[in-house]
């Protein structure tokens, strides 16, 4: 099982760019991976034709010793972008490992513990009559866990103005009202996409009564410790943290003071199942569910199902993706995992069980995309 070649593929895909790797093996067995780092796709291609120099060659069986190489082979180890690269390699080997050995990627990981991997909704209207007849509706279809955006997307074409007083109120007020309409039972969250300050997410935060919200993802940055330490002096609404780290080293510090409630952890970013896997064992003593980022191609739903399945501290996987035609996944994946009464089915197909057919991928259909320039009303950039 001697690695034979590596290649990327970058490609349009519904409504973004998705950057998949293929390696390949001397005895006809490959494996698929993904990276996650939407917008900079090339900047992962050029890390993975760096790594390609040394790994064909090794043994494709031995990744534990390749993920330690990869991320240790250089001066300057880490980082977001190599740790996209490790991240779509490993899963690729792993994909290998479980073929090789005709057995599900979850076997590899000590086994299924789970037989479907309970999933969360989003919904991605604007706060108004519409958001709330939204979540009512995704309730009677029998979603449990339903994820608000900031309502405010803005455009890559031009910036936009986000008011982030005017945001909060307008979120307090809906979400408020959809809680009342929704009643206790259903989880109610939102993603703020690292928008706010402290100061404005503690504002946003009392201005709902207590128990209006399950969930705030992300309000602010994951730069600094203090200031979500801060933060939670001032809130009770639990955090769901985690999309940015590229590491078990990020998340340690989330963790062991227990900032994250929920650990949003990106597989395809944060190095693949080798390394998800240690933050989950780390996540587990301290009593946190892992709450999976999964925005990418079917690659990564599949390699997210797989892990999901393995891990114990498990509260929901992110439904993917929630807006773009799907219609062409279907020309390109094979056996692509499908929602079957709102959770997805653990497959017990071989390897991460979804196939690529190559002949369909779109021929020089990479768009440099950029995501939206938000302005605040001086001006001044701030976050998407």
């Amino acid at each position: 099982m001697i690695i034979t070649d590596i290649n990327t593929y970058n490609f349009w895909l519904g409504f973004r760019n998705v950057c998949l790797v293929k390696v390949e093996t001397d005895s006809g067995v490959y494996g698929w991976g993904e990276s996650g780092l939407s917008g900079r796709e090339l900047a992962v291609t050029g890390a993975i034709e760096h790594f390609k120099q040394f790994l064909i060659g090794q043994s494709a069986l031995n990744i534990s010793h390749i993920w330690q190489e990869l991320y240790r082979s250089q001066y300057f180890e880490g980082g977001r972008v190599l740790a996209a690269a490790i991240s779509a390699i490993d899963i690729a080997l792993h994909d290998i490992a479980g073929k090789h050995f005709n057995v599900p990627v979850y076997q590899l990981l000590g086994g299924k513990q789970r037989k479907q991997i309970p999933l969360f909704v989003t919904s991605t209207l604007a706060f108004n009559a519409d958001f709330v007849d939204d979540v009512k509706r995704l309730k009677q279809q029998g979603w449990q866990a339903i994820r608000a955006t900031t309502g405010e997307h803005g455009c890559a074409e031009q910036s936009s103005l986000f008011d982030a007083r005017k945001s909060i109120a307008i979120a307090a007020e809906w979400l408020t009202k959809t809680r009342e309409s929704i009643g206790q039972e259903i989880v109610l969250g939102i993603d703020y996409h690292h928008r706010l300050t402290v100061a404005e997410t503690v504002s946003f935060c009392q201005k709902m009564p207590v128990g209006t919200l399950d969930f705030i993802e992300e309000p602010i940055r994951d730069q600094s410790l203090t200031s979500y330490q801060n933060l939670r002096s001032m809130t009770d609404v639990p955090f769901a943290i985690g999309e940015e780290f590229s590491s078990k080293w990020d998340f340690a510090p989330y963790v062991d003071s227990a900032l994250t409630n929920f650990a949003r952890i990106d597989i395809c970013n944060a190095g693949g199942f080798t390394e998800a896997m240690k933050v989950a064992a780390m996540c587990e003593t301290k009593y946190i569910d892992m709450m999976p980022h999964n925005p990418l191609s079917p690659i990564c739903t599949a390699a997210s199902i797989h892990y999901c399945a393995a891990i114990s501290n498990l509260s929901w996987l992110e439904l993917p993706p929630y807006d773009g035609d799907l219609s062409e996944y279907d020309a390109i994946f094979t056996h692509r995992p499908r929602v079957s009464h709102n959770a997805y089915p653990v497959s017990d197909l071989p390897g991460l069980g979804i196939d690529v057919d190559e002949a369909s991928l779109p021929k020089q259909a990479f768009k440099f995309w950029e995501p939206p320039r938000l302005h605040k009303p001086d001006g001044s950039y701030t976050n998407w």
